[in-house]
C-alpha cells in the first residue's frame, strides 16, 4: 500500500441484509476518527435494534491503520469480531467502524457458519459503502516578508501546494499543506529560498 494515502468513507453505508437459516444478520458501516464516536454508534444501533442478539463489531482507526479492535460480544470467541475486522483489512480501510447486528433465527448455525455470516454482512456493509482515497499530508508554517510574496507564490503554484491558512502583512505566515512524498522536496525548495523560512507544524 502506497505509504501516503489511506483507503476510508465519509458516509454511513445503506443498511445491509444477510440470512441464514432463520438468523438475520445485518450490517453497517460508519466513518468515525475516535473511540467517542464509534461508542455512539453503537449505541444508536443498540436503541434501533433493541430486540436484537448481538451487537458485534471491528473497528480500525489513524490513518496508518495504527489501531484496531474486534468484539465478539458474547458469540463464540472470534466468530465474529474477527471475521468483521477480516473485511477490514481486505477492504483496507481505515477510520471505520463495521457492526453487523444479530436476531437469532431458533437454529444455531455452528463456529463456522457463524464466521460466514458475520464475513459476508460485513462484506455486503463494506460494498454499500463509498470508499475514498485520502492523502496522508504533512503541514510546514512558511514565514517571509511581503517583498518575497512572488517567489513564494511561484513555488505554490508549480508544486500545486495547498494553503491553509493565511496571515498577510509586511511580515507573512502561511501553513501549507503538503502531500507526505513531496515534503522533503517541497522543504528543501523553500529552504533555499533566500529570506524564506520553513517549520514543520507541530501537531
Amino acid at each position: 500500500m502506497d505509504k501516503d494515502v489511506y483507503k476510508t468513507i465519509d458516509k454511513v453505508s445503506t443498511e445491509a441484509l444477510f440470512k441464514d437459516r432463520g438468523s438475520k444478520f445485518y450490517g453497517y458501516a460508519f466513518p468515525v476518527t475516535n473511540e467517542e464516536e464509534i461508542k455512539e454508534n453503537i449505541e444508536f444501533l443498540k436503541k434501533q435494534h433493541y430486540n436484537a442478539r448481538h451487537w458485534c463489531y471491528a473497528w480500525q482507526l489513524g490513518k496508518k491503520y495504527e489501531k484496531y479492535r474486534a468484539n465478539d460480544d458474547g458469540e463464540p470467541s472470534n466468530s465474529a469480531g474477527m471475521p468483521i475486522y477480516g473485511q477490514l483489512q481486505a477492504f483496507e480501510v481505515t477510520n471505520v467502524l463495521v457492526v453487523v447486528v444479530r436476531y437469532f433465527g431458533g437454529t444455531k448455525l455452528g463456529v463456522g457458519g457463524l464466521i460466514q455470516a458475520y464475513k459476508t454482512a460485513a462484506k455486503l456493509a463494506l460494498e454499500n459503502s463509498e470508499i475514498i482515497q485520502k492523502t496522508i499530508n504533512e503541514e510546514f508554517i512558511l514565514q517571509f516578508n511581503y517583498s518575497e510574496m512572488n517567489k513564494v507564490m511561484r513555488i505554490v503554484k508549480e508544486e500545486q501546494i495547498s494553503i491553509i491558512n493565511q496571515k498577510l502583512d509586511l511580515n507573512c505566515r502561511y501553513i501549507i499543506s503538503v502531500r507526505k512524498k513531496e515534503a522533503a522536496k517541497v522543504f528543501k525548495l523553500f529552504d533555499e529560498t533566500y529570506k524564506v523560512l520553513i517549520k514543520k507544524k507541530d501537531n
